[in-house]
This record gives structure tokens, C-alpha cells and sequence, in this order.
């Protein structure tokens, strides 16, 4: 098994989480909602998977490129 780092795309904050360690993935599943320039944005699985870790919280900053969870697949 593999674990792939899951990267934001975009700068702004965490708005809400929709996954949590241990739920299972399908690609595209939503694993939180991003939000920038009043906008909200789903975050989804890159390829099916475990979520492993969720490495921010709600309501924090993030930036383009940041690394926010990792998926074992």
C-alpha cells in the first residue's frame, strides 16, 4: 500500500472537514471543503483509499500546494 499526500490547489481557509482517519474513499469523495474569495470548494479523493491522516483543523489558512491529509491506496 501507498500513501499519496493530498495538496491543495488554492489559498484560503478550511472550512469544513468531511472525512475522518480510518473512513474509506472513493475517488472524488469529498474529504473537506475549502473556501476562498466566498467561494466554498471541495477538496476530493484523489484515487480510492483510506484516509490516514487529516493534518489541519477548521477554520485554518492554507495556502496553494499545502499538504492537508494522506490517503493510503
Amino acid at each position: 500500500m501507498a500513501v499519496i499526500e493530498v495538496r491543495t490547489e488554492i489559498s484560503g481557509n478550511v472550512w469544513k472537514i468531511e472525512a475522518s482517519p480510518g473512513d474509506r474513499l472513493e475517488e472524488d469523495d469529498p474529504i473537506m471543503i475549502l473556501e476562498s474569495m466566498k467561494m466554498e470548494i471541495p477538496l476530493a479523493a484523489p484515487e480510492d483509499g483510506t484516509i490516514v491522516e487529516i493534518l489541519v483543523t477548521e477554520g485554518a489558512a492554507i495556502s496553494e500546494d499545502d499538504i492537508v491529509a494522506r490517503l493510503e491506496v
